[in-house]
């Protein structure tokens, strides 16, 4: 497939008023300029050719956290596969094995450009289990994986609380959901270290016995993936930090509420952040202080947020209609662009294959007559992995 005749915007190499993205098996293999490309080269081995006549050709949204696929569009308990509010510590659930690819909202959120996202489990458990970096397209979950797990799911504050406090189990209390944390991690690291006196030496040290909940736990420790903390209130965002550095993990702050009020104190820890939802209600007391104006404070204190929506709390395909609200509210608008493609890509490890237009990563895109931070538009087109889905 070659697009020609776009206005590229391209992090990587800056807008291109007029250019051409040439495709192939589901990648960018050549970007350039119209004027360094041949008219007679447009139907080389008579490949697609589609002419956007100067029309604005953007990297493929990702929203970095949602549960989609696991809360199903208009299902309850039968479709509701998103917590296991059995075990306050489940780090061995897989995303993968409950999201549900023919739920309608993976094509509302193609429709509006959404073409990854990283999905998992809710936050009523402390550890909550194995997040998966995944496309919006697709029948077969198995096909659909850009990275997984790409992160592990932590939760403080209310949420788990609540959850036990109404079954008379622990934890009741922010100091019993971290304590349940530290021993978790605690158990895995020594089980880790097992593990390796074994394979240095199998003469003199024993295997220790399976333990899926370890295992699960063990990328997390060598560093292969983040932790991605479940965080509102600006004790809880200061408890997962200090979580982090005590076990010397990458980690992340989902949601970070009341970041505005700390954003100094997370510019010298160089935080990343999941920022969002700022487009809905007040609907429990740790959101008393939610302010839409909070990623654009982030971001002004020198730290690359990243909005998200949180699906279903926000649908999806709303996500463009976030980062118009941040910059309505004081976000930069380029910045707000980078928000929600390559900002999201870099957090969470897969700017490898997307959030930007550039050679070599898949051929996520979408069309735009206008810029996609206006509420009035919506794509004209939209490509995932190559294959043109809408327009």
């Amino acid at each position: 497939m070659l697009i020609v005749n776009a206005e590229i915007h391209s992090f990587k190499y800056g807008i291109i008023n007029l250019g051409y993205v040439k495709i192939s098996d589901g990648k960018i293999i050549k970007i350039g300029f119209m004027s360094e490309y041949k008219i007679s080269n447009y139907m080389i081995d008579d490949k697609e050719v589609i002419d956007l006549c100067g029309k604005k050709l953007y990297a493929g949204f990702i929203d970095a956290h949602t549960h989609i696929g696991m809360f199903e569009n208009g299902l309850t308990f039968e479709g509701d596969d998103g917590n296991e509010e059995t075990d306050p510590c489940t780090p061995h659930l897989r995303a993968i094995d409950a999201i549900n690819p023919m739920d309608k909202c993976f094509s509302e959120a193609l429709d509006a450009g959404v073409t990854s996202v990283i999905t998992g489990p809710g936050s009523a458990n402390a550890i909550g289990g194995q997040l998966a970096a995944i496309k919006t397209m697709g029948r077969r979950i198995d096909n659909m994986i850009i990275k997984e797990p790409v992160a592990i799911k932590f939760a403080l504050g209310e949420n788990p609380k609540s959850v036990y406090h109404d079954k008379g189990e622990t934890p009741i209390t922010r100091m019993a959901t971290t304590a349940i944390i530290r021993e978790a991690l605690h158990k895995a690291k020594r089980y880790l270290e097992e593990k390796e006196k074994f394979e240095t030496n199998s003469e003199d040290f024993d295997e220790p016995e399976y333990d899926i909940k370890n295992e699960a736990l063990i990328p997390l420790l060598k560093k292969e993936i983040p932790a991605h903390f479940h965080a509102h209130r600006a004790d809880d965002i200061f408890t997962a930090i200090r979580i982090a550095k005590e076990f010397d993990l990458d980690y992340v702050i989902v949601h970070c509420t009341e970041g505005h009020l700390i954003a100094d104190e997370l510019a010298k820890e160089n935080a990343k952040i999941l920022s969002g939802p700022i487009l809905c209600d007040r609907s429990k007391p740790e959101l008393v202080n939610l302010n839409p104006s909070s990623t654009g404070i982030i971001s002004k204190n020198g730290l690359k947020p990243a909005l998200v929506t949180d699906h279903p709390v926000i649908p999806i395909q709303y996500l463009p209609l976030c980062a118009a609200l941040a910059v309505r509210e004081g976000l930069n608008e380029e910045e707000a662009i980078r928000a929600i493609t390559v900002y999201p890509a870099q957090i969470c490890g897969i700017d490898n294959r997307v959030g930007d237009i550039a050679e070599g990563l898949d051929a996520d895109l979408c069309v735009f007559d206008k810029s996609p931070l206006d509420f009035t538009q919506k794509p004209v087109m939209v490509f995932c992995n190559g294959k043109k889905i809408r327009g």
